[in-house]
């Protein structure tokens, strides 16, 4: 028997939010669960969970808010706003993305102050931080994992993509150069080329075949 075809989000599968409010509050229960990897968490809530957005209208607003100054999900979550509700949804993703933390955070910073004389409880806190971080980190790269695949599709092709990618994690990890000069300049020239191609083929397309 032939394999069961894997299911795909498209654009006639998905959903939208039903108001601001469910709006606020399905940004809330995302970022409570972002301890370190909000981008693997948005990833799933948005795409495989609530079904709001496809793979790739999510990497190309991913895309969008790392260009921009700010934080990445704090971007993303006014990208994904206005695309529902206008300007009033990106203010409320963005409330419902940093209110329940920051209260979260003022609690946490109150409880650290007073039992900051405790060496039992600084060595707890320690241990548990260290055990975030390393699942923050298998989120991330379970996150570029899933990212990766509508690459396939990109008019670049797919091992154009891989290299570029591989020589950004280059310049920065290994070069160590600022994040906004790889993004003007390999940002740009990748720019560049996906619009030549995407125009080129879209002539070819006008013209039609010999």
């Amino acid at each position: 028997m032939p394999d069961a075809p894997t299911p795909v989000v498209n654009e006639l599968a998905l959903d939208r939010p039903r108001s601001l409010w469910h709006l606020f509050v399905a940004f809330s229960i995302l970022a409570l669960q972002g301890f370190g990897g909000v981008i693997a968490v948005a990833q799933r809530e948005l795409c495989e969970r609530r079904r709001w957005l496809s793979p790739q209208d999510f990497v190309e607003m991913l895309s969008g808010a790392q260009v921009l100054p700010g934080p990445n999900v704090c971007n993303l979550s006014l990208m994904i706003g206005d695309r529902f509700f206008g300007w009033r949804g990106a203010l409320v993703a963005l409330a419902g993305m940093i209110a329940a933390p920051m209260a979260l955070m003022l609690l946490l910073a109150w409880l650290l102050g007073e039992a900051s004389h405790v060496a039992q409880v600084q060595g707890l806190i320690k241990g548990a931080l260290g055990g975030i971080a390393a699942v923050a980190a298998g989120q991330i790269v379970g996150t570029v994992l899933k990212l990766a695949a509508p690459i396939q599709n990109h008019v670049l092709g797919w091992p154009t993509c891989a290299a570029l990618a591989a020589l950004a994690f280059g310049m920065m990890a290994v070069l160590h150069w600022p994040l906004i000069w790889v993004l003007l300049g390999l940002g740009s020239l990748t720019c560049m080329g996906t619009y030549w191609l995407l125009r080129r083929k879209a002539t070819h397309a006008t013209k039609g075949p010999a």
